[in-house]
């Protein structure tokens, strides 16, 4: 998809006062343009000729290359994933700088279907509308693979940054329940066609199990990231794609690139629930549809009452367990609240005045950068500076924990401390004693799987919303401050904005931090109570539906039926 270019140029863009500061702009400009752009007008830029080879751009739709084979398709995407080289990054026609993604569909590939691979920047990207998606990319990904060189997994600096800095978007602020890191070019040892295949294979699978020891000692030493997963979720694999191909030294078992494929058939899978589930409801609504009428000897009175009075006990228990993760939450958020207050000038001051071997030189167009962007920058080297997670970093800290426990992304107890898992009308229990009514508890038992499972899905969404409230608020207290720091020009710039930051961070630091607390607290409080109304709501309605129809109304489920067997027959072709 390709951006509209209209909002990076200025109508006086070509007037002697005015200068493209903004790399991203010019390198947007220089895309479509080349160099000439500096010499045209405004109305002279939006001329078609311009867009011949790229008229969607105009409408900022999608751009479709088909090709027959994957050379074909490598050689017509190049010019939209790449720079191209330096002596060609002047010339217009590379597009990468104005490409907000790239999707590639692979026909007839059972292998990863209903699974998506998405090739990320390390770390982020300078663009800033591909650096927006990565950061919602991240906080949607179910498994996380981090790719280094086998030789040096360790010493690579990038891997290790790029999983401290994301870890709160994929943990507690994502969904993910896999980070993999995986070591390629296992079999890259430049003697070994002095061994014959047993040795070259013992002596490369010595170095993998040496190489998994390290890359596991340095994981464990890594906090920030233990906060957010457990060691289940850590996994280390050393691959050799060209082995796995060749079978020269290795047997594709030692590759590890079965496991792999393993893995993702896996995820591939757990889609197959959906055809699961699909005929169940078919079997279900099938059974009803055909089920006669019942007698009318009271007992299907008796038998609501019973699932109303379970109902009701299980709300009222899952208030009472609500209510203790809200007092806990709060007592974390509230020693989180007196830990910022006392940490984050010191903290600031930190950000503001950062360690470096070259002082502070380049350091003032970063920050100033960042005062321009709500108080982030994504230098072309180094890490990110975000000013508004370093401010928010011991809220953070102090609920980290108390929220992966309560919101998990791996294992089965699910969110709220398992109980949502752990609700039931005790449906089973009761078809023994009113095995007349056994299809609509057989009926009741689905809708209470099936909300359940929504539910889950619902609030693992919402849950990152919770959670990146606390960063959230801090940002939205800061703009003006960054506003009015990104005035200054001239002389004393760099100090001038960090005094009127600090400033303002003294100024605000007993309402800001409190507000952040209250804000996630209320999100908290909205989401339990959505949980619990739309669990109750619902279930009461089923059970109405099931069992309160007279004689002369009985459940008609004649066009839920077809609809389902159409979906149902669907499903069965594909699978």
């Amino acid at each position: 998809m390709l951006h509209t270019i209209e909002p990076v140029i200025p109508e006086s863009h070509n007037n002697d006062e005015y200068d493209i500061h903004d790399n991203d702009a010019r390198d947007k400009l220089t895309a479509v343009y080349g160099e000439e752009w500096t010499e045209k007008s405004c109305e002279q830029l939006m001329e078609p000729r311009y867009f011949r080879e790229i008229p969607e751009f105009l409408s900022s739709t999608q751009k479709s290359l088909p090709s027959k084979s994957a050379k074909d398709l490598s050689e017509s995407i190049m010019k939209y994933t790449r720079n191209g080289t330096k002596d060609k990054q002047k010339e217009k026609g590379w597009y990468w700088p104005i490409v907000k993604s790239v999707t590639v569909r692979v026909p007839k590939n059972n292998f990863l279907q209903h699974v998506t691979l998405v090739d990320l920047p390390g770390n982020g990207d300078r663009n800033k509308s591909r650096d927006t998606m990565w950061k919602e990319i991240v906080g949607n990904c179910s498994a996380v693979w981090v790719v280094a060189d086998m030789n040096r997994p360790v010493a690579e600096k990038e891997p290790w940054e790029i999983l401290r800095e994301i870890s709160s978007q994929l943990g507690n602020g994502g969904e993910c329940r896999h980070i993999h890191f995986i070591c390629t070019k296992s079999d890259a040892m430049d003697d070994l066609h002095e061994y014959n295949k047993a040795d070259a294979q013992a002596l490369i699978l010595k170095a993998n199990q040496e190489t998994k020891e390290i890359v596991n000692e340095e994981l464990n030493k890594e906090t920030k990231l233990k906060k957010h997963f457990s060691d289940e979720c850590l996994q280390v694999f050393t691959v050799s794609s060209k082995d796995f191909f060749r079978g020269e030294y290795l047997s594709p078992e030692n590759t590890e690139i079965p496991r792999l494929q393993e893995f993702l058939q896996n995820l591939n899978d757990c889609q197959s629930e959906t055809l699961n589930y699909v005929s169940g409801a078919h079997g279900i609504l099938s059974l009803i549809h055909g089920a006669n009428s019942r007698g009318d000897d009271g007992r299907n009175e008796d038998v609501c009452v019973t699932l109303e009075n379970n109902l009701s006990f299980q709300i009222e228990s899952m208030k009472d367990k609500m209510n203790n993760i809200k007092a806990n939450f709060e007592k974390c958020l509230q020693e989180g609240v007196e830990r910022s207050k006392r940490t984050c000038e010191d903290i600031l001051k930190s950000a503001l005045n950062p360690k470096r071997k070259s002082g502070y030189q380049g350091f003032h167009k970063q920050l100033k950068k960042a005062v321009e962007n709500g108080g982030i920058c994504k230098p072309k080297k180094g890490k990110e500076i975000n000013l508004n997670m370093k401010l928010t970093s011991s809220l953070t800290d102090s609920i980290d924990e108390e929220f992966r426990n309560t919101f998990p992304n791996e294992g089965k107890s699910g969110p709220f401390n398992g109980v949502i898992s752990k609700f039931t009308l005790d449906t089973e229990g009761l078809k023994q004693k009113y095995e007349e009514f056994e299809l609509q508890l057989v009926f009741l038992k689905s809708e209470e799987d099936r909300l359940k499972t929504d539910m889950r899905k619902s609030i693992r969404k919402q849950k990152k919303i919770v959670y990146r409230s606390l960063t959230k608020t801090v940002e939205e207290a800061m703009q003006d401050c960054y506003k009015q720091a990104a005035l200054f020009t001239g002389v004393g710039t760099l100090q001038n904005m960090r005094d009127t930051i600090e400033k303002h961070v003294y100024a605000s630091k007993n309402t800001m931090f409190e507000d952040a607390k209250n804000n996630m607290m209320k999100l908290l409080k909205d989401l339990m109570e959505n949980v619990l109304g739309r669990l109750e709501k619902t279930m009461k309605e089923s059970i109405e539906l099931s069992l309160r129809t007279d004689e002369h109304s009985l459940l008609d489920v004649s066009s839920e039926l077809k609809e389902v067997q159409e979906i149902y027959n669907e499903l069965r072709k594909s699978s």
